[in-house]
């Protein structure tokens, strides 16, 4: 007697911890949404906080492939944030553990605690770990003076992130400028993997459902906009001092942040009535109008931290929206800036001379470099370009060929070609890895 068994391979799976991710509906950062849905032959979830990180308000998502636990609010960098984070971690810790098992646990920073987390539930469904590092924690908490170097804190701190990197089956990082840094602890180079922020130019095609910014305030000259966090690292007070230098001009500047209030009083005390603020916008309603503008500021605090390198969302959301862009930032989005074409890198304090030299430039000119902001993205900083890197990264993570997982399914149920970047992943032998080929 013949018995047939039927086996049914069922797609891989990534479970993604990250606090502070939002869904396309919320302002913020939605790069993991973006990324993560740009998969091919993979099933996500993303598991985040339920509170925004600028403002503490409180959201919900009903997305596919989106979840947001309950976490505790906080005002300032006190007790309460850490509160905040061990709420999330708890409760992500626990959503964890419900459900299918995973493939992969990709866990992200800033703080260490998520990354520990998912460490810890990869060892116990026995699946691959990810740890991606957006922050250079706890470095970045020495240099924005809310933690003190060599203090025993720091020193632990320290060492956890050394251990966790060494027990990450990879690292994905956002910028190359960071790689030293790993070098510096040990970690071989080919355990990690930069998938770059970005943004996908046909996001921000104009929406004529959308009311335009140039509705939204009084514009006078140029309407030259910021669009992202306020605080103190993001250098907003230097947008606000070239506003002062260049009255004939409107500034417009969109999103929230524990410095804004301070930012607003400043603007309304010194008589800046060529500033307007808008609070964060979703980030749907943003793609939709931010090209309305004229010029995007890309600024940053002068410190070293980011000196070493950084992948800034806000710069590419300006390149795919097509404006011409002015950037104080040294190093990589300096040289993207300028580069692409698209604009002009200055000094940490020469904010208004750029935005001068743009505002001047006759419309041709600044036609052009619209052009170039648009072209640069798709080839090398679109959404679609990182996700393929992400994708190499997790699929080999698993042990999976590339060419498996890249190529769409056609109706006959075979495979079609699709052009790809292939990430080479080490392999390590002492994790099982078996959740893509389970029997169901």
């Amino acid at each position: 007697m013949t018995i047939e068994v039927t086996v049914r391979r069922t797609s891989p799976s990534v479970l993604v911890l990250n606090q502070f991710a939002k869904p396309r509906s919320e302002s913020g950062g939605t790069r993991h949404i973006e990324l993560f849905d740009r998969l091919s032959g993979w099933c996500f979830r993303i598991v985040a906080g339920d509170r925004d990180l600028y403002t503490g308000r409180s959201f919900s998502c009903r997305e596919p492939g989106f979840t947001t636990i309950r976490v505790s609010g906080y005002q300032k960098n006190d007790h309460r944030r850490i509160l905040n984070w061990i709420s999330y971690s708890l409760g992500a810790f626990s959503a964890g553990m419900k459900g299918q098992r995973p493939s992969v646990v990709y866990a992200t920073s800033p703080h260490l605690l998520t990354p520990l987390v998912g460490w810890l539930l990869a060892r116990l469904r026995r699946c691959g770990f990810v740890l991606e590092v957006r922050d250079l924690w706890p470095q970045s908490m020495v240099e924005l003076g809310h933690l003190r170097e060599g203090s025993p804190l720091h020193r632990a701190l320290c060492a956890v992130e050394a251990w966790l990197y060494r027990r990450a089956d990879h690292i994905v990082v956002v910028t190359d400028g960071w790689l030293p840094h790993f070098e510096r602890l040990g970690i071989d180079r080919g355990r990690v993997t930069t998938v770059s922020n970005g943004a996908e130019p046909s996001d921000f095609r104009v929406n004529p459902a959308i009311t335009p910014l140039r509705e939204r305030v009084a514009v006078r000259g140029r309407l030259v906009v910021f669009a992202g966090a306020h605080g103190v690292k993001d250098g907003v007070q230097a947008v606000l001092d070239a506003a002062a230098e260049l009255r004939e001009h409107t500034f417009l500047l969109i999103g929230d942040g524990m410095d804004k209030a301070r930012l607003v009083d400043y603007a309304r005390v010194h008589g800046l009535s060529n500033v307007h603020f808008l609070d964060m916008l979703p980030k749907d309603e943003l793609c939709g109008i931010l090209s309305g503008a004229d010029i995007g500021v890309h600024a940053v605090a002068d410190l070293p931290l980011f000196r070493l390198g950084m992948s800034p969302n806000k710069l590419y959301d300006y390149l795919a929206a097509g404006l011409p862009v002015v950037t104080n930032a040294a190093g990589e989005p300096r040289e993207i800036v300028e580069n692409s074409g698209a604009g002009f890198g200055v000094a940490p304090t020469g904010l208004a001379d750029g935005i001068r030299a743009l505002a001047e430039l006759d419309d041709s000119e600044l036609a052009r470099m619209r052009r170039n902001a648009v072209r640069y993205v798709n080839r090398h900083k679109s959404r679609t370009v990182q996700a393929a890197r992400l994708q190499s990264v997790l699929d080999g993570v698993i042990g999976r060929a590339p060419a498996e997982l890249h190529a769409p399914l056609a109706q006959d149920g075979t495979t079609g070609d699709r052009a790809h970047t292939h990430v080479e992943v080490p392999q390590r032998s002492d994790r099982v890895l078996a959740s893509t080929s389970d029997l169901r």
